[in-house]
């Protein structure tokens, strides 16, 4: 059996290269869109409140997580935890496909809103950058049962990722009426 260090140092290799090729091909493919590149693609225009609910569905099945290991559920939990990073690789599926084939919405709105919306939504961006790292290291420490550091840094990545995941939300809904 493989040693609980062995595994880790086997997983932080990964944990760093995914953490840097995720943002970058997620800022790569946001450039690319598939019909001013000439491909007869119809735009997946109806793929925004979909993704905004599975941001949704992330948050709530973060909370449930937290509640049930609190509970002292850790089966649960465990479970929990691995659809919510599922739920998040959906997303992010979701979200490159509506970029590729579809213009940028830009916001409308106007005067102190436009100021909450923009902070909201650098802050979103920011944070869902930071948090790969923080997912798969917390993830990691699990697989690894060093519980006791899983713990301490989950007490970290998961405030994050529900932040991430609630702000998706609101991003949507305060754009959504600016949508073609």
């Amino acid at each position: 059996m493989e040693s609980q260090t062995n595994l880790e140092q086997k997983y932080n290799k990964w944990i760093w290269v995914l953490s840097i090729v995720i943002p970058l091909a997620v800022a790569a493919l946001f450039g690319v869109n598939l019909k001013r590149l000439g491909f007869d693609v119809e735009p997946l225009t109806f793929l925004p409140p979909i993704y905004a609910t599975i941001n949704g569905g992330t948050a709530l099945v973060l909370v449930l997580a937290v509640l049930m290991i609190k509970k002292g559920n850790r089966v649960v939990h465990e479970r929990l935890m691995k659809l919510a990073i599922f739920l998040s690789c959906c997303f992010l599926v979701l979200y490159i496909g509506y970029h590729m084939t579809s213009e940028s919405t830009t916001y409308g709105g106007q005067g102190a809103i436009m100021y909450i919306y923009y902070f909201i939504l650098i802050s979103h961006i920011v944070l869902s950058v930071a948090v790969i790292p923080l997912v798969l290291i917390t993830y990691v420490k699990a697989l690894s049962k060093r519980f006791d550091k899983h713990k301490k840094i989950a007490k970290i990545t998961s405030p994050l990722w529900l932040y991430v995941a609630i702000t998706g939300v609101i991003v949507y809904l305060l754009i959504s009426p600016y949508y073609v």
